[in-house]
């Protein structure tokens, strides 16, 4: 099958042996609602159980990658399963990018904020165009992160700058994260999708069992620190969304 049908995101081959999932809520800056969250999980899973597909390119529609909560969609929980339901979808989708089978390449575009700056991590080649711009809110939101950012970012970029970039909420241009070694490739904004699909290309054509073998030792050599990070991140992360003070700095952000 070359095309599968999600409400949120839009995935379909560009190339042979290249699928791109596309974020496609583009007036809202492809905010994160549970239907987008679930989405990507889904595109993800489809995606890597397609014979067709041997490579991912994941990108947002419109101005930005994604734009992180949408606060006009945040409803506070009334309950920790409610919460638990929302943060347990998110870890899925960042499990689905990061153990699924198939080489994902990013192509950030414009915003990638908290949520957004995760599934860009999540790439395993994240090609940042030149205006794109990345930060994590989430503790002035009295919230946390997720993704198993807190595992994979002091890798990156060492601990100090790990505390800096989590804590603080610092704002970073694509040329910040390519020496910080968060982004892979930096490119002209006019030519980002033409190199994400360019490398996707390689990656589709290099031999599926020794490409797959690749990705899944990479991730399994550190799997045990990624799922206790996500085990982590999803309790601290529902504390703070059960806590009535994460909805008011959410609809004020």
């Amino acid at each position: 099958m070359s095309a599968f049908t999600y409400e949120t995101v839009l995935s379909a081959m560009t190339a042979p042996g290249v699928r791109t999932i596309t974020l496609n809520r583009p007036k809202a800056l492809n905010a994160m609602n549970l239907q987008l969250i679930l989405d990507v999980a889904r595109a993800f899973d489809d995606a890597n159980a397609c014979p067709e597909t041997r490579a991912i390119v994941f990108t947002g529609a419109g101005r930005a990658f994604c734009a992180g909560d949408d606060r006009n969609a945040h409803v506070h929980p009334e309950t920790e399963q409610e919460a638990r339901k929302l943060v347990d979808a998110i870890q899925a989708a960042t499990v689905a990018i990061m153990f699924g089978a198939k080489p994902v390449v990013g192509a950030i575009n414009g915003w990638a904020v908290g949520g957004g700056f995760e599934w860009a991590i999540n790439c395993d080649f994240p090609i940042w165009g030149e205006s794109a711009r990345g930060f994590f809110p989430e503790v002035s939101l009295n919230l946390f992160v997720t993704g198993a950012v807190t595992h994979i970012l002091p890798g990156l970029v060492g601990p100090y700058k790990a505390r800096e970039m989590l804590f603080l909420g610092e704002r970073y241009a694509a040329a910040d994260l390519h020496s910080l070694g968060v982004a892979w490739r930096v490119a002209p904004d006019d030519d980002l999708q033409h190199q994400a699909q360019e490398v996707a290309a390689k990656l589709a054509a290099l031999p599926p069992l020794a490409c797959r073998a690749m990705k899944r030792v990479l991730n399994q050599a550190t799997a045990g620190g990624l799922k206790t990070a996500l085990e982590l991140e999803t309790e601290a992360t529902v504390a703070g969304f059960m806590d009535p003070e994460t909805t008011r700095l959410l609809k004020s952000f």
